[in-house]
Formats: C-alpha cells, structure tokens, sequence
C-alpha cells in the first residue's frame, strides 16, 4: 500500500489489536532476570568502572543488542539492579509501603520498633550495599550517574526520617536533640559503607551489625528509660502530657523519582 508523505496510513478494519505473545513475554523476562543477575554479580566484584554491558552480555549468555534493548545505558542497568537488591524482589511497591512497615509501626515498644526495622534493613543491605558503593563512587567519574547518586541518598534521607517518626510515637528523643538531627544520625548510620566497613574489614556477622544499628539509635536518640519504669510507662506519659509534641508528617517515598527500592 502506498501512501503520500503527510497522509494517515489506512487502519486496518477488523481494529484486532497487535497481539502480544505470552511466550515471548515470559522469555522476555527470563531474559532480563539473567542480565540483572549477571550484571549485580559483576558490578559487585568490579565496580560500576570494571563492568562493561559487553561483560554483561556474555554472563547472561545474551547478546549486547539485548542487554541495550532492556537497559539502554549502563546507569539504567546498575539502577534496576540496585532497585531490585534494596527491596528483595521486581515487584513495582516501594519499601516503605509494604506489609513490614505496617508492621514495625505496630510494635509496642521502641526497641520492638527498631528491632523489625533491623530485621529488614540487614538483609537489604547485604544485598545491595556494594552496588550503591559502585554508583555513588561511579558519579565521581561517570556524570550520568550523579542523578542516581543523588536519588540514593535523598531516598536515604526519607527512610531515616521515617524510622525517626515511627521511633518517636513509642518515645520521645533525648532532651536537646530536634528530628532534623536525629535524621541525620540515622542517616549515617544506614550509609552502606558503615555496613560494609564492619561485615567485611572488621568482619562483622551481620545480625552484629543489626543489634548494633537498632540498640545504637535507642542510645543516641531516647533518653534512657529510668529504673524501675518500662518503655511503655514512659510513652503513655509522653502521650499524655499536656506538652505532648505529635511527628510531623513524614515525606512519602512517592515524593521522589521512580524506584522500587526506594526507601533503603
């Protein structure tokens, strides 16, 4: 059929849509679960520097052309792939939002809090400490990933400021210490070259380091509980009190650009 330049090409009658193989969908995304693994073991033994997609392509027994049709530049794969670490899964729901969080806000305590937050940033730090190391260290030398650097750490920021709310409705923080501050802390000490400075140059377990980060923030944030009285004692006298002060809202995670593992 021939068409003059400008004109609108015929549409066919029948208005059948484009049909849409579940083979190939699923082979698709067999295909790009092989490149992810191949390129998350890469980036991890060699940095963002080291790996190459060609590198990539041959680990996932793939061809070039098909890792760059699924990820079309190196920082997109690194970023699905730290994506994918962070929360453990490809499922399109940030951490935050996920049954654990609804969970750990439920706790009756404090340290109950802390401990269910320990429990789930462990494990995703295990899985993905190295890769955020590989692109914050990456911006250095790579423009292309300053923006990725960036979200990382903002995404940082929303998680410390939501461990330092849901802390604060089971007790309040320690007297001279203001919420900006104690994001701050908690910040730092969810920086993932914390973890991988004490899991592998001080080779630290890492359960070590997950007693250290939720007993560390009941230290550095709360006052100490007096004797005699119980975590609960103390927050049913800070809800009580005349003076109370609620935590303002936190950001949400949908605040920021796209990321399923955002939150971590």
């Amino acid at each position: 059929m021939n068409t003059t330049a400008g004109s609108t090409p015929a549409v066919p009658q029948s208005g059948r849509r484009p049909y849409r193989s579940p083979l190939r969908q699923a082979q698709a995304r067999r295909t790009r679960a092989r490149i992810l693994e191949a390129a998350t073991q890469l980036f991890r033994t060699h940095g963002y520097a080291g790996t190459t997609v060609a590198a990539v392509a041959a680990a996932a027994q793939v061809s070039v052309a098909a890792v760059e049709l699924a990820f079309p530049t190196k920082p997109d794969l690194l970023k699905a792939a730290i994506d994918i670490a962070i929360a453990g899964d490809d499922e399109p729901m940030p951490v935050l939002e996920r049954p654990w969080a609804a969970s750990a806000r439920a706790a009756p305590d404090a340290t109950a809090f802390l401990d269910a937050v320990a429990t789930i940033l462990v494990p995703a730090a295990e899985r993905s400490d190295a890769l955020v190391l590989a692109a914050l260290e990456g911006a250095r030398s790579d423009d292309r990933l300053v923006p990725l650097a960036a979200q990382l750490s903002a995404q940082r920021a929303v998680t410390a400021g939501w461990i330092v709310d849901g802390l604060t409705e089971k007790t309040p923080l320690r007297a001279g210490l203001d919420r900006s501050e104690a994001i701050d802390i908690v910040w730092l000490l969810m920086d993932p070259a914390v973890f991988d400075r004490l899991t592998t140059a001080r080779r630290w377990p890492p359960d070590r380091f997950g007693r250290f980060f939720a007993d560390g923030l009941l230290r550095l944030l709360t006052e100490p509980v007096p004797a005699g009285q119980t975590e609960e004692d103390q927050q049913r006298r800070v809800a009580t009190s005349p003076g109370a002060i609620r935590a303002p809202q936190q950001q949400r995670p949908g605040d920021l650009p796209p990321g399923r593992g955002q939150g971590m």
